[in-house]
C-alpha cells in the first residue's frame, strides 16, 4: 500500500536485528555445549534467577508470536490438537506445540538454526495464565526435563506486603530447588546485579513508551511490539540496557524534531489485549491510512516494572510479578485505562478479544460498556486472536476501523457544526 506520506523508519531497528541473531545463536550454541545450560522461562517469569545461576534463557511465548507473525500457527495447531490438546486453548501454546511435533521452527530460515534450544530446565509463573503449566510440562516431558514453577496469587486489586510476602516465599523455594537439583549455590550478590539490570532496562522502556504522549508520537504500538524484545528476551543483560539507552536517545530526538510514527497524525488511539500477530502489517497500514497513531497499549506496558532501588532482589522480583496488569482485578484494570487515557491525551480505545487467550482479554465483562456510559469514551472491540488467524476477519475488522475513525471525527467536530450537516443530511 502507498501513503502520499511515508512512515519514518526506526534506525536502531538495525541494531536491534544484530541483537537478536547474536541472542538466538548463543542460545544455539548453549544448547550444544556441555558446559552450558539452558532455561525455558515464561515471559513475566522469574528469569533474573535463571541469568544469576548462568542459564542461558529462552522464551517459548516468543516463539509462539513468531509462529503467528509468520502465518504458521494455523497450519500447526491440529498437531497439537490430535494430541490432545483443545483448539481453543492457548494458540501460542497450541502452535508451538504443533510445531515441535511438526519439526518445523521460523527460527530455521531466520538464523540458520534448527529450532528452540534443548532445555535443562523449565520455569513458569502462572502470573499470567494458568496453560503455561501444561505448555511447560509437556515439553518437560518430551525433553526429560525438570519442570518448576511458581503460582503466585491472581486477580489482584491492592497489593499487600502479604502478597508479596507469599510469592517472595516462592521464589526463595524455586532457588532451593534449582539448587539442590544441580548441585549449585546461587550467588546472591550476582542476583541482586541481575535484578539492577533487569530493572534499569525496564525503566528505560517505560521512558521509551512514555515518548509517545508527545504530539505527534514518535513511536507506535507496532513499533513496540518488535522493540520490546529485548525487556522480555535478554532481562538482566547489560546489552538490553545499552539497546534502550540508544533506542531512548532516537525517540528524544524525533520528539525534538517532531518525527511522528504516523505522518499527519490526526487521532491517538489505546491498544487493549494482545496484537493480532498474523495481522500486524494489515492493521499498521490501515492505522497510517486512517491517521490514527495507536499511542499506548496495555501489552508494551507489561515488562514496564517499577524501579529496583537495592534492598532484597526477591522482594522486587514478587511485586514486579503481581503487580502486572493481567494480574489484576477488574475495577485496578479500569483505573489502569483511564489513567493512561488522560496521561496519552487518548481519543479512543480498541479492545482486542482474544478467542484463545481469556486470560488477557478484558472486553467481554461489561468493561468496555462502562467505559462507554460512565466515561463517555470512544470505544471499539475487534475479534480475532493472538496467533490463530482463523478466528480474524481482515476485511470486517477494517470496516469497524473506517467506521471508528469516522465516530472520532465526528466526536471532535463542533457541534454546531455536527448539527449542520445531520440537518444538511
Amino acid at each position: 500500500m502507498s501513503h502520499a506520506v511515508p512512515r519514518v523508519e526506526i534506525r536502531a531497528a538495525q541494531q536491534l536485528k544484530s541483537l537478536m541473531r547474536d541472542y538466538f545463536l548463543d542460545l544455539d550454541a548453549a544448547a550444544c555445549d556441555a558446559d552450558r545450560r539452558v532455561a525455558w522461562c515464561t515471559s513475566v517469569g522469574p528469569c533474573e534467577i535463571l541469568v544469576a545461576f548462568g542459564f542461558a534463557t529462552y522464551f517459548p511465548e516468543n516463539h509462539g508470536a513468531l509462529l503467528g507473525a509468520k502465518r504458521l500457527s494455523h497450519q500447526l495447531i491440529p498437531y497439537a490438537v490430535s494430541a490432545g490438546y483443545c483448539a481453543e486453548s492457548c494458540s501460542y501454546m497450541n502452535s508451538d506445540i504443533g510445531a515441535a511435533l511438526r519439526g518445523v521452527s521460523p527460527l530455521q530460515d531466520a538464523y540458520g538454526i534448527a529450532g528452540p534450544p534443548r532445555p535443562d530446565l523449565l520455569v513458569y509463573s502462572t502470573n499470567q495464565c494458568r496453560e503455561v503449566q501444561d505448555w511447560w510440562n509437556f515439553f518437560g516431558r518430551r525433553h526429560d526435563a525438570p519442570v518448576l514453577g511458581i503460582c503466585p496469587p491472581t486477580h489482584l486489586g491492592e497489593i499487600t506486603p502479604a502478597h508479596v510476602r507469599f510469592v517472595r516465599g516462592e521464589l526463595q523455594a524455586l532457588i532451593e530447588r534449582i539448587e539442590a537439583h544441580f548441585g549449585e549455590k546461587l550467588d546472591r550478590d550476582r542476583l541482586a546485579e541481575v535484578v539492577a539490570r533487569s530493572s534499569a532496562a525496564s525503566t528505560l522502556w517505560r521512558r521509551v513508551l512514555d515518548t509517545a504522549r508527545a504530539r505527534p508520537a514518535p513511536i507506535s504500538f507496532w513499533d513496540g511490539l518488535i522493540h520490546m524484545a529485548p525487556v522480555i528476551l535478554m532481562r538482566g543483560s547489560p546489552a538490553a540496557v545499552a539497546y534502550y539507552e540508544t533506542l531512548l536517545a532516537e525517540m528524544q530526538q524525533r520528539v525534538r524534531d517532531r518525527v511522528g510514527a504516523v505522518p499527519h497524525e490526526r487521532f491517538r488511539v489505546y491498544w487493549e489485549g494482545m496484537p493480532v500477530w498474523p495481522r500486524l502489517r494489515d492493521l499498521s497500514d490501515k492505522c497510517l491510512e486512517l491517521g490514527v497513531a495507536v499511542a499506548a497499549s496495555t501489552y508494551c506496558n507489561s515488562w514496564a516494572f517499577e524501579d529496583y532501588s537495592g534492598g532484597d532482589p526477591l522482594e522486587w522480583m514478587a511485586r514486579a510479578s503481581i503487580a502486572i496488569f493481567i494480574n489484576r482485578d477488574e475495577p485496578t484494570k479500569q483505573a489502569f485505562l483511564l489513567e493512561m487515557v488522560r496521561r496519552f491525551d487518548l481519543d479512543g480505545l480498541i479492545f482486542h478479544n482474544a478467542r484463545t487467550c481469556p486470560n488477557n482479554t478484558n472486553s467481554r465483562f461489561g468493561m468496555t460498556q462502562r467505559l462507554r456510559e460512565d466515561h463517555g469514551l470512544a470505544v471499539l472491540s475487534v475479534d480475532g486472536d493472538l496467533s490463530d488467524q482463523r478466528f480474524f476477519s481482515t476485511a470486517q475488522t477494517m470496516t469497524n476501523l473506517e467506521a471508528f475513525v469516522e465516530q472520532l471525527e465526528v466526536r471532535r467536530r463542533p457541534a454546531s457544526s455536527a448539527v449542520s450537516q445531520e440537518v444538511a443530511g
